[in-house]
């Protein structure tokens, strides 16, 4: 049996003062599982990182999920590469 794949801590790009009230109304509404769905890879609007654990898409979700008590660090995410092109 393999072992769960081990990722940096999340680090947020933007502050939290920086976070849509709005949007974070939406999500709260959500119970935590679909939240924790919604960020699943291979979907559109799922987690992604940097290699480092910056991240680039998930913010409002990663914020509330932490909020709860989730263990963010540990969910699966996409890690995005930037290229020099």
């Amino acid at each position: 049996m393999s072992e769960p794949r081990s990722f940096p801590p999340l680090k947020p790009l933007h502050s939290e003062a920086l976070l849509n009230p709005g949007k974070l109304a939406k999500i709260e509404s959500l119970e935590t599982e679909v939240i924790k769905q919604s960020l699943v890879p291979g979907q559109r609007d799922c987690l992604k990182t940097r290699p480092d654990g910056t991240i680039l898409d998930g913010h409002h979700r990663i914020y509330v999920l932490s909020k709860r008590g989730t263990a963010v660090d540990a969910l699966p995410r996409e890690i995005v590469i930037k290229r020099n092109d």
